[in-house]
C-alpha cells in the first residue's frame, strides 16, 4: 500500500468515525404550540399563531404545533420529525390526530408529520404538496410568518 492510499484509508475511516460519534440532536421542550429556536418570528406573529392554534384545538380537537429549528444534522428530517412528534405527543391520545410542523431552516427542509388518526384527511402526497405550493411560497421571499400563516389555514381547512 503507498503512502497515499494509506492516508486515503485513514482520512475515510477518520471520517466515518466522527459520524458514527454523531449524536442525534436533542429535541426542545414543547413550550408552546409555536417553538422557534431561530428567532424566524416575532413575538406578535407567534401569539397570532399560537391563538390560530389554540382555536382550532378548541373547536376540532385535533392538534398542529410548530418546530422552526436551524438543522436536524446529522439526521435527515424524516427522522428528527419523527422524534419530535413522538417526544412531543402531539393529538389526542387515541385518536392521534396531531400534526407537527418541522422547519429546518439552514437546511432548507421542511416536513409535515401527521398522526395515524389525520392520515386520511392529508395523506403523504397532498402533504407535499401543501408544502411546495402553499407554506414554501412565503419562506421564498424570507416571510416565515406569511408560509406558517398560510400553511396552517390550509391545514385547518383540510382537516
Amino acid at each position: 500500500m503507498t503512502f497515499l492510499t494509506r492516508a486515503a484509508a485513514v482520512a475515510a475511516l477518520l471520517l466515518v468515525s466522527q459520524f458514527a460519534l454523531a449524536e442525534d440532536r436533542p429535541i426542545p421542550v414543547l413550550t408552546g404550540r409555536v417553538v422557534d429556536e431561530t428567532g424566524s418570528l416575532t413575538a406578535g406573529q407567534k401569539s397570532s399563531l399560537e391563538a390560530k392554534l389554540q382555536e382550532f384545538e378548541q373547536h376540532k380537537g385535533s392538534q398542529i404545533a410548530v418546530l422552526i429549528t436551524g438543522t436536524t444534522f446529522p439526521e435527515p428530517i424524516e427522522s428528527y420529525s419523527i422524534r419530535v412528534a413522538e417526544g412531543w405527543k402531539i393529538g389526542r391520545k387515541g385518536v392521534n390526530d396531531g400534526i407537527v410542523v418541522v422547519i429546518a431552516k439552514s437546511d432548507r427542509a421542511m416536513r409535515l408529520e401527521v398522526g395515524y388518526g389525520l392520515e386520511g384527511a392529508i395523506p403523504d402526497a397532498m402533504a407535499r404538496r401543501l408544502i411546495q405550493e402553499v407554506f414554501i411560497p412565503g419562506f421564498s421571499k424570507g416571510d416565515f410568518y406569511e408560509g406558517l400563516d398560510a400553511g396552517i389555514d390550509r391545514l385547518i381547512k383540510v382537516i
